[in-house]
């Protein structure tokens, strides 16, 4: 309930701020955020994050084809047991041979 009382008074104070600076203030924003971000130190930090984000979006990539392959073979292995009677149980599940199929 704290949170979302200091999230209603953050929006408030910021709206009744905001509607009080009007256009000018928004425009100063505005422009000193381009300023910003223009800046080639952020660009080079920028940069940075997207080759890390890059990386490890391709290791944990080939984590999940790894975590699927091995859990495909298993899927193969239990499917081919099935299909070979191996497995006990029936198709529903209650034990007895009806509903089985051939």
């Amino acid at each position: 309930m704290t949170g979302k009382l200091t999230l209603l008074i953050g929006f408030g104070a910021g709206y009744v701020l905001g509607a009080r600076s009007g256009r000018e203030r928004y425009d100063q924003i505005a422009a000193k955020a381009q300023q910003l971000w223009n800046d080639p130190r952020v660009q080079e930090k920028a940069g940075q994050a997207q080759q890390v984000v890059q990386e490890k979006a391709g290791q944990a990539g080939q984590a999940v084809k790894e975590k699927v392959g091995s859990s495909s073979d298993r899927s193969d292995s239990y499917a081919g047991a099935m299909s070979s009677g191996s497995v006990g149980g029936s198709a529903t599940g209650a034990g007895s041979s009806e509903g089985r199929l051939p």
